[in-house]
């Protein structure tokens, strides 16, 4: 039997709060910043990581 994914409640949640914000990312920074938790804990473990930025990464992109 597959393991559950360990990131894929905060992953839902995510998708939840987009939808009932109409998809206003401000409006959902903390279930976001508990991805982000998830994902450097449990990354290479997760496949709802795969596709999860990370932030420094975008941020040292757009700074050059």
């Amino acid at each position: 039997m597959p393991q559950k994914d360990p990131c894929q409640k905060q992953a839902c949640a995510i998708q939840k709060c987009l939808q009932e914000n109409k998809y206003a990312e401000r409006m959902c920074v903390d279930v976001i910043r508990d991805m982000r938790r998830c994902c450097e804990v449990q990354g290479g473990n997760s496949i709802c990581c795969s596709g999860f930025k990370d932030p420094k990464s975008t941020e040292n992109k757009s700074s050059t």
